[in-house]
């Protein structure tokens, strides 16, 4: 059985796609560039919201100086509004307290903004017991760097054998590859079994009970 299920978390265990495409336009719209539809925002998303920006903005106004600027904007907004859309995927909060149960250490790796990931998990997930709930840092590189993953495996005090990385996007796929863990990718999430199955996921998870079954526990 697995001891520690590292999880992704827009696309993964939350539901964020509204409030962050919501957010962004918002910026957008403040700093004078134009918007985009929710749908376009699956694939604007995942490697940060410098990188979101950097994909919202109109290719000729990608400088420093017009990301710095939505970011204000962005985080002014977001910061308060970003639990109005956003929901726990159908069956994670029991995939969670099955884990739990079960004695399987859990944590969080993403590439929002640590202050914005800590205020998520404990919005929606406050009775779980994460052993790291870690965003992206100053100084730490942004997944798909292995750092994050090695990180978690440090504070858990578990090996990448007994580790199940789980996620919805190629760059989730690529860092647990480049962490040597095992790796999930989930089909509910922003982009899709193609994706998943291209950037070399062990495995496809369909709905949240399958991660369990991946862990080794039985029903």
């Amino acid at each position: 059985m697995k001891q520690l299920v590292i999880f992704d978390l827009d696309g993964t265990l939350l539901n964020t796609i509204a409030d962050l495409a919501t957010s962004t336009n918002y910026a957008l719209r403040r700093c004078g560039f134009p918007e985009h539809r929710v749908e376009e925002y699956l694939y604007f998303v995942g490697n940060g919201i410098t990188k979101l920006f950097e994909r919202a903005l109109p290719e000729e106004s990608r400088s420093a100086e017009n990301i710095a600027y939505m970011r204000t904007f962005f985080l002014e907004y977001y910061t308060e509004h970003n639990t109005d859309h956003t929901r726990p995927y159908d069956g994670m909060p029991h995939l969670l307290e099955v884990l739990l149960a079960r004695g399987v250490k859990m944590a969080v790796a993403s590439n929002k903004y640590q202050a914005g990931t800590e205020k998520l998990i404990a919005h929606f997930f406050p009775q779980i017991p994460f052993v790291a709930v870690l965003g992206q840092r100053e100084g730490i590189p942004t997944k798909p760097a292995p750092d994050i993953v090695y990180d978690i495996l440090q504070r858990a005090g578990v090996e990448k054998d007994d580790t199940l990385y789980v996620g919805d996007s190629d760059v989730d796929m690529c860092t647990a590859r480049a962490a040597g863990v095992e790796s999930a990718g989930v089909t509910w999430g922003f982009r899709g079994r193609d994706e998943l199955s291209r950037a070399g996921a062990c495995h496809l998870a369909e709905t949240p009970d399958d991660i369990w079954r991946l862990c080794g526990i039985e029903a």
